[in-house]
This record gives C-alpha cells, structure tokens and sequence, in this order.
C-alpha cells in the first residue's frame, strides 16, 4: 500500500510544486488525510523535491548550462550589459540568495511550528487573493531580457515567503515578478529557474542527515521520486504556454476552495466531531 501511496505523493508533489497552489501545503494534506507515516516524513517530502529538481534540470538544461557558463565567464570578463547569459546568471543568483539564507537559519522553526493544516489553510486563501489583485492591477510587459538586478531581489525575497507551507513557491514568485512587470510566462520561467538552487541546496542538507533506512523504505523514496519528475516535467511542459494566453485566476479559485475545505475540516478535527 505505501508503494501506491508513495506514487500517488509524488503526482502530487510534480503537480503541486510548479502549479501555483502549494506543494508543501498539499503533501501535508496528504499526510494527514490519507495517514501515510513514512518514518521520516520531511525526508519523504524533501526527497520528492528531487524529482522535481530533476525535471526543471530536465526541461531547462539548455538555460542551465548558459546560466553556468554565464556566471563563469562573469568572473573573467564582466560583461552584463551586453551578454544575456551573463545577466541571467547573476539575475538567478540574486533571486535564490534570500531564500537560501532565511532556509539556512530558519529550518527547525518552519519544521516544528508551521507545518499544520491551519496554516496551510490561511496561507492558501491568503495567497489565492493576491492572485486575484496582481492579475487585476499589474502591468507585464517586461521579458527577462531586461528584468534588472532590483527585479530578480525583489522575487528572491517573495520566495522566503514560499518557505510557509500553502504559500507555494511559483506561486509567490510569479506574482512577485508580475508585480515588477515581467509577463507571466516570463515570471513563471525565472521561477522555475531560481527554485533549481534551493530545492537542489534543501535536499542535500537533509540527506545529509540520513544514518540508514531499509530496502523498502529506499523503494518508497524512489517511486515517489520517480513519479514526481515525470508529473513536474509534464507541468512545466504546459504551464509557461498556458501562462502566456491564460490569468491565474483559475488557481486563485482552486487555493480558494481548498483553503475553504481545509478550514472546516480543522474545525472538525479541533472540536473532535
């Protein structure tokens, strides 16, 4: 049964992480719903960031590997103004720097204090709204071409945010960019981009952490992985060109419904009905 449950979690996971309604928030729900007790949850959840991990190395290698090679050759002959790769670079650098910092010092407070249905709830409807405000009243005209280095700090902070399960990280960061007028797909691209680090960064500092797990328990992590990066792979495939023609508005609602329902099923659960 934890193989099915395992494969199903990281449907969620690929689906969850780069459609803009919450990864952490939904596997959570999961958790709690469904009872799936893996003996280290948040190794089970971190785990299933590399499969997304994978699928935005995937899908962007190209972009990776000028990035790379763009942040290199910064270093023998800065050249941003004119060099493309260069300035996307150093655009992802400076979007995943705030993030990785407030993750470094803040991880045993998210872990132990924010990680409940309650939360995940109020953050979800919290941020389903401002879907609905940024898509009103932002103006997105820019490509990343000439987003600017202010651009790029102003979505890494909005990602610390992203650290609250129900926040979602592509969530926060599209709007972030929207409200400096990048155009959507063009936000949800830089998104994508600047969550490779800390995803890549996350999983490695709790994997460091593991003494040992069994045979099966290594089945578990690898069908969740594996079913994770062929979802998140699909995702981004079709969100950055859903983006381009269509509003947020339909996830706005999704968040709605979802945080609705997960505030009355806490309701529930707290007065023990």
């Amino acid at each position: 049964m934890n193989y099915w449950l395992a494969i199903i979690a990281g449907v969620i996971q690929g689906l969850t992480e780069f459609l803009p309604i919450s990864s952490s928030g939904h596997l959570i729900l999961f958790h709690d719903v469904f009872g799936f007790n893996f003996p280290n949850e948040l190794l089970f959840d971190v785990t299933l960031h590399l499969g997304t991990l994978l699928a935005v190395v995937i899908f962007f290698y190209r972009d990776l590997e000028k990035i790379i090679r763009g942040f290199f050759s910064s270093l023998v002959n800065w050249n941003l103004k004119n060099n493309y790769n260069q300035r996307l670079a150093w655009l992802v650098f400076i979007g995943t720097v705030p993030a990785a910092w407030a993750g470094y010092f803040f991880e045993d407070f998210i872990t132990n204090t924010l990680r409940s249905p309650l939360i995940v709830a109020i953050a979800l409807i919290a941020v389903g709204l401002l879907f609905f405000v940024f898509e009103k009243y932002s103006q997105r005209q820019k490509d990343l071409q000439i987003a600017t280095p202010f651009d790029a700090l102003i979505v890494g902070l909005a990602q610390i945010l992203a650290l609250i399960p129900g926040v979602s990280r592509s969530g926060i960061t599209i709007i972030a960019g929207m409200g400096r007028r990048l155009k959507r797909e063009e936000a949800a691209k830089f998104s994508f981009l600047i969550s490779a680090p800390i995803i890549f960064g996350a999983a490695v500092k709790q994997l460091l952490g593991i003494n040992s797990f069994s045979e099966s328990d290594f089945i578990v992590l690898a069908l969740g992985v594996l079913s994770s990066a062929i979802t998140g792979y699909l995702v981004i495939k079709y969100l950055i060109k859903y983006l381009s023609n269509h509003s947020l508005n339909i996830f706005a609602w999704y968040r709605l419904i979802i945080g609705c329902l997960t505030l009355i099923w806490f309701f529930f659960l707290t007065v023990g009905v």
